[in-house]
C-alpha cells in the first residue's frame, strides 16, 4: 500500500464506505461460477432470487443484443441458450452498471469508463486463456478486468473537485490518470479500488491485483494480464487508434507475453468482437 498520510487514510477509508455494498447474490454467482460442475440449476436459483438483476438479464436476453430467434420468458431458458458463463458476465455487468453514478461533480465520462470497464475484462479473460492457462480463474480474470478501475467511480462520487483536478492535470501535462491523482490527491485510483475490493469481501488475491494493476511485470499471472489488457483497452477507447487498429506502447511487457503491445493484440482472435460487444452493450436499451 502507498505511504499516505493518516488524514488522507481517514478520508479514503470514510469515502470507501460511502459505496454500496457489492450484492451477495452476484458474490454467490461468482462462487459458484468457480466451480465447473456447478449444475445450471444452481445458479438459475441465486439469480431468481435477485429480482433486480434477473429482471435486467431477461431485458437484455430479448433485446438486439443478442437477437435470440425466439422470446426469453426464464432464467432458466436463458442459461439454455446462453450459458453459464454468459449468464455470470450479465449478472456481474448489471450490478456493477447499477452502482455507477448517472451524473458527477468531477465531469469524469461513466460512459467511456463503462466501455474500457467491459473490455477489459473480456480482454483479461483472454491473455488468461492464451498466457496464463492453469496460473489463473477465469472469472477471476474477467471479474477483476471489469473493477479494477472503480477507484475512479469513489473519486468522482466522493472527492469530485480533487478527481477534476487530477483529470485536467493529466490532459494538460499529458500524464497517466494515476500518476496525476498521486500528484492532485496523494493516492491513486488503484490504491482506492482495492480498499473497496477489500471492504467488498473479495478474495485477497483479487484485491492485491485491483491494487497493483498498474505495475506490469511480477504481479503474478492475473496481474501481469489484467496489466496489459489495461494497456489494450486504454487504447481501443481512444476513436482515432480505433479506426486505424493501432495497439502501440514503448512500455516493456512481462516476460510472459514475449513481445509487444502490438504483437500480443494482434494475436488475440476475437477482439473485434470485444470491442464489438462491448460497444453494443453499452448502447442497449436494457441499459436504460
Amino acid at each position: 500500500m502507498e505511504q499516505i498520510s493518516p488524514e488522507l487514510s481517514s478520508r479514503l477509508t470514510t469515502a470507501v464506505e460511502r459505496m454500496p455494498a457489492f450484492p451477495k447474490s452476484v458474490q454467490q454467482i461468482l462462487q459458484l461460477t468457480r466451480d465447473i460442475n456447478c449444475p445450471p440449476k444452481a445458479l438459475v436459483a441465486v439469480i431468481e432470487k435477485d429480482p433486480v438483476i434477473a429482471i435486467k438479464i431477461l431485458k437484455i436476453v430479448n433485446s438486439a443484443y443478442f437477437s435470440l430467434p425466439s422470446k426469453i420468458t426464464s432464467i432458466n431458458q436463458s442459461v439454455v441458450f446462453l450459458g453459464m458463463n454468459t449468464l455470470k458476465n450479465l449478472a456481474l455487468n448489471f450490478s456493477t452498471i447499477g452502482m455507477l453514478p448517472q451524473k458527477n461533480a468531477a465531469g469524469f465520462d461513466i460512459q467511456h469508463y463503462l466501455m474500457h470497464s467491459l473490455l477489459t475484462a473480456g480482454i483479461t479473460r483472454m491473455l488468461v486463456e492464451r498466457y496464463a492457462d492453469g496460473e489463473a480463474d477465469m472469472t477471476d480474470a474477467y471479474t477483476v478486468g471489469l473493477l479494477h478501475n472503480f477507484g475512479k467511480v469513489v473519486f468522482a462520487q466522493f472527492m469530485p473537485q480533487e478527481f477534476h483536478q487530477a483529470l485536467e492535470f493529466a490532459a494538460n501535462a499529458d500524464l497517466p490518470l494515476h500518476k496525476a491523482e498521486e500528484h492532485v490527491i496523494g493516492a491513486d485510483h488503484a490504491l482506492v479500488g482495492a480498499m473497496l475490493a477489500q471492504r467488498w469481501q473479495f478474495a485477497p488475491s483479487l484485491v492485491e491485483c485491483i491494487g497493483g494493476h498498474h505495475q506490469g511485470s511480477g504481479a503474478g499471472a492475473l496481474g501481469e494480464c489484467l496489466h496489459v489488457a489495461d494497456l489494450i483497452a486504454e487504447q481501443l477507447c481512444d476513436d482515432a487508434a480505433a479506426e486505424q487498429g493501432s495497439v502501440t506502447s514503448d512500455e516493456a511487457l512481462p516476460e510472459r507475453f514475449g513481445g509487444d503491445l502490438a504483437g500480443v493484440a494482434a494475436g488475440l482472435r476475437g477482439l473485434d468482437k470485444i470491442a464489438q460487444d462491448a460497444r453494443q452493450f453499452c448502447q442497449s436499451e436494457a441499459l436504460k
